[in-house]
């Protein structure tokens, strides 16, 4: 490989970073605008549950947990339409599986983490919610 060749493939592969980052930034704000957007619909909810003795702790949780459990279902779909399309680029990869466990568990789990630090800030204002405000809010 000459050097033309190499400073090309370093401008594609960062190309293909800043691209690939800005999508993990989108979908963390979209999990974030969803989740928020929740929380503010239920506060009354999550105000009563409180008041009639929730901690704030186990109402965190809840709302991770809903969350979490959207995660999965959409992890689960994703994987399963991502497995159908390798066949389509199996031609595109070389040196690398189509089906390489590893890599598949790898960006599955990272994705998940991505979206549980999204759910963080609206679960731990479902935590601070005030009761009082809650319920007399309308």
């Amino acid at each position: 490989m000459d050097g033309l060749t190499i400073v090309m493939l370093v401008a594609w592969l960062i190309l293909l970073g800043v691209f690939a980052g800005v999508a993990l930034l989108l979908a963390m704000a979209g999990v974030y605008g969803m989740m928020s957007y929740v929380v503010a619909r239920r506060t009354r909810e999550l105000g009563i549950r409180v008041a009639l003795g929730g901690t704030p702790a186990r109402t965190m949780w809840m709302v991770l947990g809903q969350g979490m459990s959207l995660i999965g279902i959409g992890a689960a779909v994703g994987l399963a339409v991502a497995l159908g399309v390798t066949r389509l680029l199996r031609g595109l990869l070389y040196g690398v599986s189509p089906l390489d466990a590893a890599t598949w568990l790898a960006v599955t789990m990272g994705l998940a983490a991505v979206a549980a630090v999204a759910m963080l800030l609206p679960a731990r204002r479902a935590a601070l919610v005030d009761p009082v405000v809650a319920i007399r809010d309308e």
